[in-house]
């Protein structure tokens, strides 16, 4: 296990120094995006519409924030607790290889789709300790924007500048590993153990 601190705009030569296991720290941006956000990128894309973010190289953390908005008009982060990332597994592949973005974040893990793609494309997936939406917040420096407001303050396109945002244990990385599909493969081993020991058939 390794220590990586890693800056945006993140190389791919870079993120494919990464194995699972790892622990990484992002400076730079980071910028939030949850399911009706990633549809509207997507469309954007399709249709040729401008972005108001270039994605490549940068993190996507799926979270929808907690934040105010002072009489300035700024907006601070309350709290910054990570999605569950399933949610996104129907087309976080298409997402990936569309905008090369290097480092996903959010809890719960991806599946056997985002796994390839982030083996082509080069992109890791990092986890976060859900609960610790306050250990978040306090990495992020600054609200840089927020787009997309119309889908709601959760599903907005909100982007951050942070500083040591993590840790983040590397779940999936750019060799194909994925911790959370080995996990599984252990829990179905044991329990079938489990059960010829107890005499239980299933």
């Amino acid at each position: 296990m390794a220590i990586v601190k890693l800056q945006t705009p993140i190389s791919e030569e870079d993120v494919r120094k990464v194995k699972v296991g790892d622990i990484i720290y992002i400076s730079g941006t980071v910028y939030l995006s949850r399911d009706e956000a990633h549809l509207r990128a997507l469309e954007y894309a399709k249709e040729g519409k401008k972005l108001p973010l270039d994605f490549e190289g940068l993190a996507l953390f799926h979270c929808g924030p907690i934040v105010k908005q002072d009489e300035k008009g700024e907006w601070h982060v309350v709290a910054a607790g990570p999605t569950t990332s399933s949610r996104m597994e129907i087309f976080e592949d298409k997402y990936i290889e569309q905008f090369k973005v290097r480092v996903v974040i959010g809890k719960g893990g991806m599946f056997e789709r985002t796994t390839a793609a982030m083996k082509k494309v080069g992109a890791v997936y990092g986890a976060f300790t859900g609960g610790a939406a306050v250990l978040a917040a306090k990495a992020v420096k600054k609200v840089k924007g927020v787009e997309w407001l119309d889908l709601g303050t959760p599903e907005a396109l909100w982007i951050f500048e942070v500083e040591e945002f993590g840790p983040l244990t590397v779940a999936i990385d750019t060799h194909g590993n994925n911790l959370f599909k080995e996990v599984s493969q252990k829990v179905e081993s044991n329990r079938k153990k489990a059960y010829e020991i107890i005499g239980v058939s299933e």
